[in-house]
């Protein structure tokens, strides 16, 4: 029996707002953030496999970034990747269900930009998004095997898409 595809969805969120007295963790996203993200969603409709769950960020940016999309799975909310590193990011993605065959995880930088280059190196995406990884966008990688081998088995960096 061939190994289960996988893809992986990662998206930084949308452009936050930076309101007076306003935590870091509570800020809203900004006008642009709410348009970008929902041009995310409709670019992820439009060019992956339905959404299967969804793994994101505390975070008041993250929260507001999904619901924007309009990416309606189940999600998992992990206080791990707000200010993650990539190999946090990364540990938090081992522990996806084995059923889920398309996840959509919602970060910061430099945790999810860290991720993708982290699992394909060499890919033609991999000094773009090293470059710059903007806010709403996403990085798209296929992978073969099971989320908790996410760290052995690495993934293709299949697209770069920044919705503007």
């Amino acid at each position: 029996m061939a190994e289960a595809s996988r893809v992986l969805i990662l998206m930084r969120h949308g452009k936050s707002a930076y309101p007076d007295g306003v935590s870091d963790h509570e800020r809203p996203l900004a006008p642009r953030g709410l348009r970008e993200a929902a041009l995310a969603g409709d670019w992820i409709r439009a060019t992956q496999p339905p959404v299967d769950a969804v793994l994101c960020s505390t975070s008041m940016r993250t929260r507001l970034t999904l619901e924007t999309t309009g990416i309606d799975a189940p999600a998992e909310f992990s206080d791990l990747l707000y200010g993650a590193t990539p190999a946090q990011v990364l540990h938090e993605i081992a522990g996806t269900k084995p059923d889920v065959s398309t996840l959509l995880v919602i970060g910061h930088d430099p945790g999810v930009p860290g991720a993708a280059v982290a699992l394909d190196p060499r890919s033609r995406h991999a000094d773009r998004i090293s470059d710059k990884f903007p806010t709403s966008a996403l990085a798209t990688l296929s992978m073969t095997g099971t989320w908790a081998d996410i760290h052995l088995a690495g993934a293709a960096l299949t697209a770069f898409h920044v919705p503007r």
